[in-house]
């Protein structure tokens, strides 16, 4: 018969383990939509704000595109396109087409779409220019190889584009099968989240440990040990009039009588240092947008030959852009002759990009020039 008084034998307890619970991988698209949605323009939009190294690249992008100017055969017709070109309306604020193409470009840079309008008087002929963002328009392609234009609303709704032939659009580098284009900022939005999140972190380790505060501890002895309260609030009454008075260009030294210790609160830790992560950040922004370093402020090259390789990159660069917007610029100058009268179509003539220091191009125009002189010498003997 058992013992019901027996104390049973302890059963060893299973180890407890305990997981912390992580976020998941954000998972990559299989593939993008055919289309820019209304939220991805914003989302670039909210990155330009937020990072300023990609506002500062893509508006140097438009700056170091240059200018441009219209050549017809005519005299009367390089009369008509110059004034143009000076005096045309853009967006009812602006003038020239000049600020017509930088905002094309812009747009083009930043949402892969660039949209405009031509604007004619009553007469039929051109009048001003309008730039919009490219979430307004939709389009949708055709079997026969045309595309049609729809207007999207506030509310979400769409109305079919009254008359495509004033519209003014552009792509940049759209993918095959598609008629769209890509941002140069599609990929950076993963990189600039870790980005802000390094920035954040420094903020807030400096509202912790940059903004300086003391630890004063007293430490009574045996005989002040009954006043010890007293003693500690007229330290704290004269530590603070102190801070206050250094706020005004006043110093005031602290005397006090006992054990009094004063400490910096996180003078014992250290920051991190986050020069190299935000490095390498950085230059996957970089590359993303083509542009040299140099021309941003920061200086990673060490010798001045990898920037004079930097500056030919960024020319052939340069011009693929100007490729990309030099048919809208020729629809532009065409609608301006034919409505003068005038048949053909004029030229587009870019400046040249000039990346490079004038003593070198003197130096080069001085060889070109010798090479020229050596060659007639030969060719007389």
């Amino acid at each position: 018969m058992k013992n019901p008084f027996r104390r049973r034998a302890a059963v060893p307890a299973a180890p407890v383990l305990l997981g912390a619970p992580r976020s998941a991988p954000e998972r990559l698209p299989l593939l993008p939509p055919p289309q820019p949605s209304v939220q991805e323009y914003q989302l670039y939009d909210a990155l330009r704000c937020a990072v300023p190294v990609m506002d500062a690249a893509i508006r140097k992008i438009v700056r170091l595109c240059g200018g441009f100017r219209f050549r017809a055969n005519d005299p009367e017709a390089q009369e008509i396109l110059d004034r143009f070109a000076d005096r045309v309306p853009v967006n009812a604020a602006g003038c020239s087409l000049q600020l017509f193409a930088d905002q094309m470009l812009d747009s083009l840079l930043t949402y892969g779409n660039a949209v405009g309008e031509l604007r004619t008087d009553q007469d039929g002929n051109p009048a001003g220019l309008i730039t919009a963002n490219p979430a307004v328009l939709r389009l949708a392609a055709r079997p026969d190889g045309r595309c049609d234009y729809f207007i999207r609303k506030p509310d979400g709704s769409e109305s079919p584009l009254k008359d495509p032939s004033r519209l003014l659009f552009a792509a940049l580098d759209p993918p095959p099968g598609s008629i769209c284009g890509v941002s140069v900022l599609r990929g950076l939005p993963a990189v600039s989240k870790i980005l802000l999140r390094i920035y954040e972190c420094i903020g807030q380790n400096y509202d912790r440990a940059g903004n300086v505060r003391y630890a004063v501890t007293y430490r009574p002895d045996s005989g002040a040990a009954g006043f010890a309260k007293e003693h500690a609030a007229a330290i704290a009454e004269t530590w603070q009039a102190g801070i206050r008075a250094a706020q005004c260009g006043e110093v005031q030294d602290f005397v006090a009588v006992g054990d009094i210790d004063i400490k910096v609160i996180g003078a014992e830790n250290q920051m991190f240092d986050t020069n190299v992560p935000v490095r390498q950040l950085l230059e996957q922004i970089i590359a993303k947008l083509s542009i040299p370093p140099f021309l941003l402020g920061l200086n990673w090259s060490s010798t001045e030959r990898m920037s004079k390789q930097q500056a030919d990159i960024l020319t052939s660069e340069l011009e693929y852009f100007r490729r990309v917007l030099s048919p809208v610029l020729r629809r532009i100058g065409a609608a301006v002759l034919h409505s003068a009268g005038f048949a053909g179509d004029p030229q587009l003539e870019w400046d040249i990009i000039n990346l490079q220091d004038e003593t070198e191009l003197a130096d080069a125009r001085l060889k070109n020039a010798q090479a020229a002189e050596i060659e007639m010498r030969l060719g007389r003997q």
